[in-house]
């Protein structure tokens, strides 16, 4: 146990005041002799217990006031791995349908949910983040280690159907992945928090952007964005989803954008025409990504406040001497007897 304000406790010494016998009024008679040896009353023995009362509450106050508090040491490791987030394309062109072995036909959008899945389920030492866009871009997740909800989100996406909300802004989406990256050590920086062989902060940061289509509407260019991820050290995967009848087609202008900022920032591009394309693709990525695992040990005392203990028992304590002072331990004086307070008050034998 220890104490916010020791200090307090050096007024203990000052509860023991308390002890002292308090001086009672006294009767006027003309002699005692009357009551030598006769037996003292069972109820002045007990006049004592009022000194402890008070001397006991008194004493339980000062403890209390020192804010009296446990102490409990918590330890905790932290493993870093790699933070990325994750763009997904939720236009409505996402709902054509895409191909692969073994597998029956379904839309851009499911075959993209259930790959990110497998995905995040093999990276369970990653901050991942989840960012949808169409027209505009939309946060879902922020960076997190909790991968259970963060797969919820991302089984829960839908295409976008309303026709006002429709297109495909991945340049803005790009600017608040790279302004998410960059920020995160922010909030990772706890300084009330004493840290045992303290690992780097996370520096492997990394986006995956899988769109079917170019950017034609929102407030930022791709090419911005990219000069950022540059800037601060971020790593781009571009995945660019195709028809079957596009295999033998060269890349649009769009693709090749695309390719261009991946390559400038340290990473790579890839025209996806098949599931299993798509599959590939993110398992390349996550061989690429493969980093050392930091740990890290946080040890930091944890302090719960006993104050209660203390004053509560005090208060108790001063409410029993209340009701015992004025009930059967009450002293009073007898109608018209001199007060020691008063000047004319004198003893006589």
């Amino acid at each position: 146990m220890s104490f916010v304000f020791p200090w307090a406790l050096l007024l203990l010494p000052f509860a023991g005041l308390f002890l002292r016998k308090q001086r009672l009024n006294a009767v006027v008679v003309s002699s005692l002799a009357g009551w030598r040896g006769a037996a003292q009353p069972r109820r002045v023995k007990w006049l004592a217990a009022l000194r402890i009362l008070r001397t006991a509450a008194f004493a339980l106050l000062i403890i209390a006031l020192s804010g009296p508090r446990t102490e409990r040491t918590v330890s905790a490791e932290i493993r870093h791995g790699i933070a990325i987030e994750a763009l997904i394309d939720i236009s409505s062109s996402m709902d054509r349908t895409i191909t692969g072995i073994n597998v029956q036909k379904q839309n851009r959008l499911e075959a993209a949910k259930k790959t990110v899945t497998a995905f995040i389920e093999n990276r369970p030492d990653d901050l991942i983040g989840l960012i949808t866009f169409a027209r505009y871009a939309d946060t879902l997740s922020p960076l997190t280690c909790g991968h259970s909800a963060l797969i919820q989100l991302v089984q829960a996406m839908k295409i976008q159907d309303r026709p006002n909300e429709d297109g495909t802004a991945y340049g803005d989406a790009l600017m608040l992945a790279c302004a998410h990256l960059e920020r995160m050590n922010d909030w990772r920086d706890d300084k009330t928090v004493s840290v045992k062989n303290p690992a780097a902060p996370i520096q492997s940061k990394t986006i995956i952007l899988l769109t079917d289509g170019e950017n034609n509407c929102g407030l930022h260019l791709p090419q911005e964005a990219a000069g950022l991820a540059k800037k601060w050290g971020i790593r781009l995967y571009a995945i660019s989803l195709g028809d079957a009848d596009e295999v033998r087609r060269e890349l649009t202008e769009a693709e090749k954008l695309l390719q261009t900022i991946s390559e400038a920032t340290g990473g790579t591009f890839w025209k996806i025409f098949d599931l299993d394309a798509l599959s590939k693709a993110y398992e390349t990525i996550d061989k690429l990504e493969k980093s050392e695992i930091k740990n890290t040990t946080l040890i930091h005392l944890e302090y719960r406040n006993i104050f209660t203990f203390f004053a509560l028992p005090a208060l108790l304590l001063l409410l029993l001497h209340l009701v015992l002072s004025t009930t059967v331990l009450r002293v009073t004086e007898e109608p018209g007897a001199p007060s020691r307070l008063n000047p004319e008050y004198r003893t006589s034998n």
